[in-house]
């Protein structure tokens, strides 16, 4: 284990509870690769969908046999979360990440399949390789797609440009897009805010929807829906370089500052006004005796491995 990092062997899994059904996602935090962490954006998504999943267009009536592409999936938390409600989900990351997905997908899915609850109400989970911007790879899983999820995805500049190609690649006229996100780089938070602005009709998802315990201020979730869909692939590649030249700002490292079915962006949702997130300013407060919750726990972490550097992206 590199000496710097905060990670240690203690938090090779992860039990998370969605949905009455205790989950566990393996992780490997002292790797070099990003996406064999479990992050909490994605935990706050699901949990997210938890909250919501009683009636409107997050209840499994309507998510049942949806088709659903999780992209940067890493350890599979927020797909697993759309396949509960009944999605049809295809999880795809690197190479280098997919035997640790698979090894989720196959664990939590027969621990679903061998309880006795309505396994029906299950959908399924697929896992694919998918490199952003390989369009014989984008094509390999079938487009369109109903929604497309990330979580966490994007943290340094060079990615956006590939991830929009491939959203938009991926996208139909009725997908949605939903993406979860803790704000580390100011200004690739912004970069980023203009590029989804300038394709897709943004909401933020406000924090009285989120779950009470599992939000935090850095943590933002949107949902989008394509401003113009369609348009040829050479077309639509002159356009995002064209937006992304316009941006002409320079790169940041992680860290620096790191009830309608699929139409609209969906109720209770309010226009992304495109401001900066809150600093980190979360303060356990109360009995210096109590007990902390394993959420407020993973909070001061990550706290604490951002003040400490322990995450560096060259």
């Amino acid at each position: 284990m590199e000496p710097e990092r905060l990670n240690s062997p203690d938090t090779s899994a992860i039990l998370f509870e969605v949905l009455g059904h205790q989950l566990q996602f393996s992780q490997d935090p002292n790797s070099k690769h990003l996406g064999t962490t479990v992050w909490d954006a994605s935990m706050v998504f699901v949990k997210f969908l938890e909250k919501n999943c009683r009636k409107g267009r997050f209840s499994p009536s309507k998510l049942k046999g949806k088709r659903v592409i999780e992209l940067g999936a890493g350890c599979g938390v927020a797909g697993f979360g759309m396949a509960l409600l009944g999605c049809d989900v295809v999880s795809t990351d690197q190479i280098e990440v997919l035997p640790l997905l698979m090894r989720n997908v196959e664990r939590n899915t027969s621990r679903i399949m061998q309880e006795n609850t309505d396994s029906n109400s299950f959908g399924s989970v697929q896992v694919a390789e998918l490199n952003w911007g390989d369009m014989d790879q984008i094509q390999a899983v079938g487009p369109p797609f109903d929604y497309i999820i990330g979580t966490d995805v994007v943290y340094a500049e060079h990615l956006l440009e590939p991830l929009l190609e491939t959203i938009l690649a991926l996208s139909g006229p009725k997908t949605t897009v939903m993406l979860g996100y803790e704000v580390r780089s100011t200004t690739v938070h912004e970069q980023m805010l203009h590029l989804w602005k300038r394709n897709f009709e943004m909401k933020t998802v406000p924090k009285a929807k989120m779950d009470s315990e599992y939000q935090h201020p850095s943590i933002q979730l949107f949902v989008m829906s394509l401003k113009t869909p369609g348009g040829n692939v050479q077309t639509m590649r002159q356009e995002i370089n064209q937006q992304i030249d316009e941006l002409g700002t320079t790169g940041a490292s992680y860290g620096d500052d790191k009830d309608d079915d699929n139409s609209g962006v969906g109720d209770g949702l309010v226009d992304s006004g495109g401001n900066k997130s809150e600093e980190d300013d979360m303060v356990v407060t109360g009995s210096q005796d109590r007990k902390i919750s394993e959420w407020e726990a993973r909070r001061l972490g990550s706290m604490a491995a951002r003040l400490l550097q322990d995450v560096r992206i060259n």
